[in-house]
């Protein structure tokens, strides 16, 4: 999936190509179909007074205001300019609101081919936050949680509606129950540090205990990262490798040497897989090859899941309630029911603990060597490669020439 990310519009709330800079979007996305690859677009709550959406959204009370009735929550740059303007923002809890927004993306984006959203700033982003607003549901105090799930409701209930059997819309938040609307959550504007890298297992832990099943993050970190920098090389390496034992394994991120306008960065430095050197691309394609190989196995468990509620990143405890010592394992997760995996870290490691939960036999992947579990093994973890066991006799594709 290739993503066309946000100022790919002429105004926020146009929800449409700008015509100057992509002047036949029908031909690129046949074009991209073509080679394979499925096309997404940005999607924005926010409304600016310059697009052709804030008037008739405005008059007919489909804009969140604050108390006074001003529309105007956030600042961000329009239509080419440096400079920030006030920009308002859809209600999404207002379901004429919803189907507003729905007839833009369905006329601008899905008639084209599209059918994939990628729902940005969905808090909604605004400076203060939402919870000072009046919405369709309420009180800002009591609702304003619910704007992200309504969000991708609107999207959820309009392309099932248009006949879309399988919907997923990336999302930067959700509240309780988004899962319900095809809501693929990642983790936001993270730092490109390893402690960032660390973070970011536990978040995906707690989302999965929280019901949300499809969970990613972006790889390497937003914010920064110079691929000529052979630390971060090495940080880059380590989040492909637990990226690709994440629901979605996606690369994304605001890389060296960074440019902005405003608030928002609007380019940077390269970010493709070959961006950072020769060791580094070695790794990244092996793990490709492998997650590719993982393919069946993570589908079937990701069916699973729709039936049973299981995630497909389980922490060691949902697997093995009975072992006290598995409840406190925040930096490890079986992904499926039969492989375990460690991410690496910190930088510089080149081995590491691993606890093996109790009530199963545990193989090394990389060395063949059994384990009994219950107890802590200590294993190499050169660069090309991050510790992974393989649950009692299961024989899931984990093979050295995969890794």
């Amino acid at each position: 999936m290739l993503v066309i990310d946000y100022l790919h519009w002429r105004h926020l709330g146009d929800w449409d190509f700008d015509p100057m800079a992509w002047p036949d979007p029908r031909a690129m996305v046949e074009e991209l179909r073509a080679l394979g690859i499925e096309p997404a677009v940005s999607v924005w709550p926010s409304v600016s007074p310059l697009s052709g959406s804030y008037i008739p959204m405005c008059d007919a009370g489909m804009l969140a205001v604050t108390e006074s009735g001003t529309a105007m929550n956030g600042n961000w740059p329009d239509d080419g300019s440096p400079a920030e303007i006030g920009v308002a923002f859809y209600d999404a809890t207002d379901e004429r609101a919803r189907a507003f927004l729905w007839e833009k993306l369905q006329t601008n984006y899905y008639k084209l081919g599209i059918r994939a959203f990628w729902l940005d700033a969905c808090e909604p982003e605004m400076r203060p936050g939402p919870h000072h607003l009046s919405y369709a549901a309420g009180p800002g105090s009591e609702v304003a949680n619910l704007y992200p799930r309504e969000h991708a409701r609107g999207v959820y209930e309009h392309m099932r509606a248009a006949g879309e059997t399988e919907v997923l819309s990336l999302v930067r938040s959700a509240w309780a129950g988004s899962q319900r609307y095809g809501a693929a959550l990642w983790s936001g504007d993270i730092p490109t540090t390893f402690g960032a890298l660390a973070n970011s297992i536990r978040a995906a832990l707690n989302v999965a205990l929280s019901g949300i099943p499809w969970w990613t993050t972006d790889i390497g970190g937003f914010h920064g990262g110079d691929p000529d920098d052979e630390a971060y090389r090495e940080l880059v390496v380590r989040w492909f490798q637990f990226g690709a034992f994440c629901p979605i394994f996606r690369l994304h991120g605001h890389r060296e040497p960074r440019t902005s306008r405003g608030p928002v960065g609007d380019g940077g430095g390269p970010n493709e897989i070959w961006s950072y050197g020769p060791r580094a691309y070695e790794a990244i394609t092996a793990i490709l090859r492998l997650r590719e190989r993982l393919r069946p196995y993570i589908h079937s468990h990701l069916r699973d899941g729709q039936r049973t509620g299981i995630p497909l990143m389980r922490p060691l405890l949902l697997a093995f309630p009975d072992d006290e010592a598995a409840w406190d394992v925040e930096d490890q997760f079986l992904f499926g029911p039969d492989i375990l995996v460690a991410p690496v870290t910190e930088f510089g490691a080149r081995r590491r603990r691993v606890y093996l939960p109790a009530g199963a036999e545990w193989t090394h992947a990389d060395s063949g060597c059994r384990y009994p579990g219950g107890a802590d093994v200590t294993v190499d973890a050169p660069l090309e490669r991050i510790p992974l066991f393989v649950r009692d006799d299961a024989e899931p594709p984990l093979c050295q020439e995969a890794q």
